[in-house]
């Protein structure tokens, strides 16, 4: 990969570009958490990373399709007996899925192969971007072995742990190109690239841990232990709803204590963000500032009343659309904090 003095590259461009990769993923986190909030994970049930990346074409091709899916566990345990255009439905969203994976590929790799044959990438950035190439093949792996897991014999839905690492990859790609841009457009302002702070790692693993809990929540469909808010089914501790399992079981496959960490743990982060935002507007940023406090008390009431609503589905999607955009929001927070001019 060529690598070249900071002056002769071009920083915004590079910058431009994956501003626009971001976009993208941001794009199929939400559609995957239509795809799982609908049940449509599991509609697909091979993975052709070439031909794959057209539907099925005529009567017999989507007659093979729902054979296939009526085979695995799924059909039989939620969706018995629906028809060829129900199937087409959640058809839609897994495909959609699919194919943005392949279009973030594409938008990550084709640029960076151009920007590197006409000598654009700053020096030290060469290796940082391949490693985001990687994460995003990362995702892609991650993604087939999630489905997978659902396809296993006695098998209806994927593991909520495989479901877990596919979203938290998604969210750390979202990261790293958001702080690699904002880099490059300091770059281009004869800026040094900023440094991780203490508060920014701290903000970092609280909300990394409070968005894993939100995959175990959706994984285990934990948003239906209760409509209630504060309290859980009348009272404050859950209680378990298994039985006889270990520490580890109990935090991470316990739908009730999954749910309850979720909601408790996210005033931790409530607490940690808004020492980031002020810190963050002593430094002079406000916009970041204000991003960050709309951003984190949107997350907190779309949350809420997700939970109450019975796990509404518009109201699920904007959850995990705004905790996405909660992400840009604490990077961009972070990067501000670590600046060096």
């Amino acid at each position: 990969m060529a690598m070249v003095h900071p002056a002769d590259g071009r920083p915004l461009a590079l910058a431009r570009w994956l501003w626009t990769v971001a976009g993208l993923v941001v794009a199929i986190v939400v559609v995957g958490g239509i795809t799982r909030l609908t049940e449509s994970g599991l509609s697909i049930t091979q993975w052709r990373p070439i031909t794959g990346i057209l539907p099925p074409m005529g009567a017999p091709a989507w007659a093979a399709e729902f054979a296939h899916y009526r085979q695995i566990d799924q059909y039989g345990a939620i969706h018995s007996g629906m028809t060829l255009a129900q199937f087409k439905g959640i058809f839609f969203w897994e495909y959609i899925h699919r194919v943005l994976g392949r279009v973030i590929g594409l938008a990550m790799v084709v640029p960076l192969g151009i920007f590197a044959v006409r000598r654009a990438i700053p020096a030290g950035y060469a290796l940082r971007l391949c490693a985001i190439v990687l994460l995003i093949g990362l995702q892609g792996t991650l993604g087939w072995l999630m489905v997978r897991s659902g396809l296993q014999p006695g098998m209806v839905e994927v593991a909520p742990l495989w479901l877990a690492a596919h979203l938290i990859t998604a969210l750390f790609t979202l990261s790293g190109l958001v702080w690699t841009a904002l880099d490059l457009t300091a770059l281009a302002r004869g800026e040094g690239p900023a440094r991780l702070t203490g508060l920014g790692a701290i903000t970092g693993a609280a909300l990394a841990l409070q968005l894993g809990y939100g995959a175990l929540m959706a994984g285990l469909r934990a948003g239906r232990v209760t409509d209630q808010w504060p309290l859980m089914n009348g009272t404050f501790w859950p209680g378990p709803t298994q039985r006889g399992q270990s520490v580890l079981d109990a935090i991470t496959a316990d739908p009730a204590i999954v749910h309850f960490i979720h909601r408790w743990w996210a005033w931790v982060v409530v607490a940690v963000m808004v020492v980031m935002a002020r810190a963050v507007k002593r430094a002079g940023v406000r916009p970041a500032s204000v991003a960050l406090h709309s951003a984190l008390g949107t997350q907190v009431i779309l949350g809420i009343a997700t939970v109450v609503s019975g796990v509404a589905i518009p109201l699920a999607v904007l959850h995990q659309l705004v905790g996405a955009l909660l992400v840009v929001a604490t990077v961009w927070s972070a990067h501000v904090l670590g600046r060096r001019t």
